[in-house]
């Protein structure tokens, strides 16, 4: 079952200049070392983190909840399998209200789409509730996203 859905829209030239005009500042409050560094190896830094951002707006919208009731940037992470997909990975409030939201005797997995065509970059995340499997472990709390 679905239990949310989030989309955003973000402008890779407002981050670009917001990026020019706070570097560390912005990076450190938004994105987590890990995101950081990915960008740092891209060709396009900024379309790098425009999609990020769009992805972690769309996942907050997803728990329903907006940037807001303690939701932190840093809260949800997006990483990449080897195979380039986007996953995210939540932390702190973010995985206390997916937590929440997630009915018993189900575990979340959330599902990442980005893409972008200068200057824009775009993000969709669901979140999906699947029926626990009673003869696999517990997820990850941490990860809730990985089987």
């Amino acid at each position: 079952m679905i239990l949310g859905v989030g989309t955003d829209l973000a402008n890779i030239e407002r981050i670009e200049r917001t990026l020019a005009r706070f570097g560390d500042r912005f990076r450190d409050r938004v994105f987590t070392q890990a995101e950081q560094n990915k960008a740092s190896r891209r060709r396009d830094e900024a379309g790098t983190y425009a999609k990020r951002w769009a992805a972690k707006e769309a996942c907050s919208k997803a728990l329903g909840t907006g940037l807001r009731m303690g939701i932190a940037w840093r809260d949800m992470a997006v990483e990449n399998l080897r195979s380039g997909q986007p996953t995210m990975t939540l932390s702190g409030w973010a995985a206390a209200r997916l937590a929440d939201m997630t009915p018993p005797g189900h575990r979340a997995a959330i599902h990442v789409t980005l893409t972008d065509d200068h200057p824009w970059a775009q993000a969709f995340v669901i979140i999906e509730a699947l029926p626990l499997d009673p003869a696999q472990p517990a997820p990850d709390a941490a990860n809730p996203a990985q089987p």
